[in-house]
């Protein structure tokens, strides 16, 4: 048990049951490479690169010393009627990692800022165009879009939303892909469920097409546990949604940035949306940002009217923050330097071979993975969902690994830099732990 000294009652923890975990704190002193240290000095090795953002490694010296720095220049510059040079030098950057015309960036601060930001584009485009019946919007079932109303709105699962009351209005949702009857130890895309794109048509033919602005999707949704796209998905929705003018966005909060072996999901599969979310892996997850890539079509609607009037009425205090700007540039340095999505690319090979070792558990249903991420879905007990996988995460823990869990499913999301080795310990200490759970 963790000797921690200070009170604990006044620091409300997000998505954390804050009773249990203040009886017996896990506390996180320090970080570095693919590692953890407790306050008692135990290391942990990072399964889940944190939140899903440390790609590059904890501690990186080129992004940590991008960011001193920029501190001795400037810590914060307006984003309204003013700029700084970092922020134009980043989002230049950011056009040219992203394919096809997705060349316009706006800044946030995370990837529920993103998700907003999108949505109310997608809705302010359609009103630029002369289409301003055209305000519906399209989610998934068991989607994450953050925790603003917006991502809320469109997001598919159920606890997330159930206690905050009424959500968006003109929303509604696709079904979500996750098949295990047909699907369940697949490596890497499912083959069945390309399918479920359909139902698309369906919403269209009972809304019409002329009421709805957007779809959005994660290409690969990360926090529903890992839910990889069936062969065939993507690629149909952009059909459906070009073939009847409604705007494809991608949330590749987590996607973008290597996790899947190439810059996002966009170019992972070739399928090439309106709109991008990004955040976590933007900076390393080393200064809170996020940005919303959008394409040459739907930014040149919006520059329409008097050159001296706001196009869009929307921003944030710290958007293109100075050290968050410096903090990205030096994170695309280290990737492209480095190769990380190569590297990803690489090792996935690797890491699928690992992780569906682990299928020989009772207790498993099902194992599936794509790039660097995979997920193990346990067995719940019976009246107890979710018990067995957090049980998991706490063992896991005091044996040194650090895991994701939601549901009863194991996330894993390493940063790139893991290895061979570091790999079979993630398979090893969890191998012991679905023995005994």
């Amino acid at each position: 048990m963790t000797v921690f000294d200070k009170d604990t009652g006044a620091y409300w923890m997000p998505f954390t049951p804050n009773r249990a975990f203040k009886k017996n704190p896990r506390i996180i002193e320090s970080a570095a490479g693919m590692y953890y240290t407790t306050k008692d000095g135990q290391q942990i090795l990072d399964g889940c690169a944190g939140l899903w953002c440390v790609n590059a490694g904890h501690g990186n010296d080129k992004i940590n010393g991008a960011i001193k720095s920029q501190v001795d220049k400037m810590t914060y510059s307006p984003a309204f009627q003013a700029g700084h040079s970092l922020a134009f030098e980043f989002a230049e950057r950011l056009a040219q990692l992203f394919p096809g015309d997705l060349n316009h960036a706006f800044f946030t601060n995370s990837g529920s800022e993103s998700v907003d930001t999108a949505l109310k584009i997608a809705r302010a485009y359609q009103k630029a165009r002369g289409k301003p019946e055209k305000i519906k919007l399209i989610g998934r079932e068991k989607g994450y879009h953050g925790v603003n109303f917006g991502g809320l709105s469109v997001g598919g699962i159920m606890p997330n939303r159930q206690a905050f009351g009424p959500l968006l209005s003109e929303v509604d949702h696709l079904p979500h892909t996750h098949d295990l009857s047909k699907n369940a130890f697949s490596e890497g895309q499912p083959t069945h469920g390309a399918d479920k794109a359909e139902r698309l048509l369906d919403l269209i033919a009972l809304h019409g097409a002329h009421t709805i602005a957007a779809v959005i999707v994660e290409p690969m949704a990360g926090s529903a546990g890992v839910l990889v796209p069936p062969v065939g998905y993507l690629e149909r929705l952009r059909e459906i949604c070009s073939a009847h003018d409604i705007l494809l966005i991608f949330d590749e909060v987590i996607t973008a940035f290597g996790r899947l072996g190439d810059s996002c999901a966009a170019a992972r599969f070739n399928v090439q949306p309106d709109l991008i979310t990004t955040a976590k892996g933007l900076t390393n997850g080393a200064v809170p940002m996020g940005a919303v890539m959008v394409s040459d079509r739907v930014h040149e609607a919006m520059m329409t009217g008097p050159e001296n009037m706001i196009e869009l009425f929307h921003g944030y205090t710290y958007s293109g923050h100075p050290l968050a700007c410096a903090a990205g540039i030096a994170t695309l340095d280290v990737y492209g330097q480095e190769d990380l999505f190569g590297r990803a690319r690489d090792l996935a090979p690797y890491w699928q071979k690992a992780i569906h070792s682990l299928k020989r558990h009772d207790a498993v249903i099902d194992v599936r993975n794509i790039g660097l991420v995979g997920a193990i879905e346990l067995q719940p007990r019976e009246d107890k969902a979710g018990e067995r996988a957090f049980e998991a995460y706490l063992k896991a823990f005091d044996a040194g690994l650090l895991i994701r869990t939601t549901a009863d499913i194991i996330a894993l999301s390493p940063p790139l830099i893991i290895s061979e080795e570091q790999i079979d310990v993630i398979t090893n200490t969890l191998d012991d732990i679905l023995a005994i759970v």
